[in-house]
């Protein structure tokens, strides 16, 4: 019973908030003469556009225990304007899908030592290996290059979004800090959502909302985003500036991995920065063991 009312009491904050980000206007809908006091839809608004009841909807976003269609589910997301990630993320709050079972006594998690060698086989090119939670798994010598030596942390604190928001050399790093740790926090909300039983997700949370104004700020907007590619900008104290590119893989079968490797366009002034990189930083090439 504890998971459904957390799940719903999360279903009926995404809701709101969602509907708040609307633009009535740009939703197709005809000025009624009415004051708005509160910004996007109204709650009736959201059940016209998706077809339902606004008793139905009203009880949907106050967290009652009710299952909607898939049918339902599509079309609230569309009247929300939500994303791929934002659909997938109410239709885990909503019950629709359902990780892979996980046992509550979740042992650490391993890599495949063929994902190892490739990160090796990688050596030209920063890429590492997140885990649940964005916990990093594993990193080659150029993504400890350029971004930080995540072996030399202890194996509690090697996470992506903790080094994001308490690590001073991360703020300095990326030049679009606050984009990049928006999408931290995005990511972050979305693998929430997927597992909302996860003591280890609710700990780290308490302790960056603790420690981080901006990431208690933009938690509580529950916004969220599934990387999968884009780029970020970087102001690298042995280089200077530069520009990666990401794209990501999740091995099949290992929903709870992705791979990310970053690249740099040929030719650019990105990309000589990253051979420089490369090149002073030659004496660390030991290979990755599984830890």
């Amino acid at each position: 019973m504890g998971r459904v009312a957390d799940t719903n009491h999360e279903l009926a904050d995404f809701l709101r908030r969602a509907r708040a980000q609307v633009d009535p206007a740009r939703a197709g809908l005809p000025p009624d003469g009415r004051v708005r006091r509160v910004p996007g839809l109204r709650r009736e608004e959201v059940a016209r556009l998706a077809g339902v009841s606004t008793d139905y909807y009203a009880r949907l976003e106050q967290g009652r225990r009710i299952v909607p269609s898939t049918a339902v589910v599509t079309a609230i997301g569309r009247a929300l304007e939500l994303d791929a990630a934002g659909r997938a993320h109410l239709e885990a709050l909503i019950g629709l899908t359902t990780a892979p079972a996980r046992p509550r006594a979740r042992s650490a998690q391993r890599l495949r030592p063929g994902l190892h060698q490739l990160l090796d086989a990688l050596d030209g090119e920063p890429a590492l290996v997140l885990g649940r939670r964005t916990d990093v798994l594993a990193a080659n010598r150029m993504a400890r290059a350029l971004f930080t030596d995540f072996d030399r942390l202890p194996a509690a604190r090697r996470n992506y979004a903790r080094w994001m928001f308490l690590d001073e050399d991360a703020r300095s790093l990326f030049v679009d800090w606050q984009e990049q740790a928006r999408a931290a926090v995005e990511s972050l909300r979305f693998e929430a959502g997927r597992d909302p039983e996860d003591r280890a997700v609710a700990e780290l949370v308490a302790e960056l909302r603790e420690h981080s104004r901006e990431f208690a700020q933009w938690w509580e907007q529950h916004r969220v985003h599934q990387r999968t590619h884009g780029s970020k900008r970087l102001r690298h104290p042995l280089v200077g500036d530069l520009t990666v590119e990401y794209e990501t893989l999740t091995p099949p079968g290992d929903p709870d991995t992705t791979l990310f490797i970053y690249t740099t366009e040929d030719g650019s002034p990105s990309r000589r920065a990253m051979e420089l990189l490369a090149s002073t930083t030659l004496a660390d090439r030991a290979p990755l063991s599984p830890p």
